[in-house]
């Protein structure tokens, strides 16, 4: 009797992720990811459901690493101040083509109650950990919403920004912090 095959879930969704950024989101459907994964549809949407919760697990797998990514350039006592500037040295290291992917991945994602929630919950417990009051943490919420700006203008082509110019900006950014 043979072994069950399980699928490498990750794979699946580093799959997911070439096809969006090769091909763009429209690209991503379920037969798509089942095909260059090697596995059935129906193993993708055992997986992950929905195409929506397929997006929302790229997503989730992207903000746990750009978590990591403030972690590291967050000291492990640091007050909000540092935690807006290790936000901000972290958001300048993303390349275009992940912030083109994860833009283009949000947008699709905003439009569902659920994950909008999801966005909004994230979105004030970063803003409500800043005291207005203080203003070191009004600049350092003002560096926040700066990097988030830059971001989501680059990410969706609002802007043309090389490298250069991206690292101009967020060196901007960080006098803030």
């Amino acid at each position: 009797m043979g072994r069950a095959r399980t699928i490498d879930r990750d794979r699946v969704l580093d799959v997911a992720e070439q096809i969006v950024s090769r091909d763009g989101a429209t690209a991503l459907t379920f037969d798509a990811v089942a095909k260059a994964s090697g596995i059935t549809k129906g193993g993708v949407q055992y997986c992950f459901g929905t195409k929506d919760d397929l997006i929302a697990a790229m997503v989730e797998r992207w903000l746990a690493r750009f978590d990591a990514e403030v972690a590291r350039s967050t000291p492990p006592d640091a007050d909000n101040v540092a935690r807006a500037r290790g936000y901000v040295v972290a958001s300048k290291r993303i390349d275009e083509a992940t912030q083109t992917k994860m833009a283009g991945m949000l947008v699709t994602l905003l439009q569902s109650p659920g994950y909008l929630h999801r966005a909004r919950t994230w979105y004030a417990e970063w803003i409500g950990m800043f005291d207005p009051g203080s203003a070191s943490e009004s600049r350092a919420r003002t560096a926040f919403l700066a990097a988030e700006g830059a971001f989501y203008l680059r990410s969706l082509n609002l802007i043309e920004l090389d490298q250069a110019g991206w690292d101009d900006v967020f060196d901007d950014i960080l006098k803030l912090v």
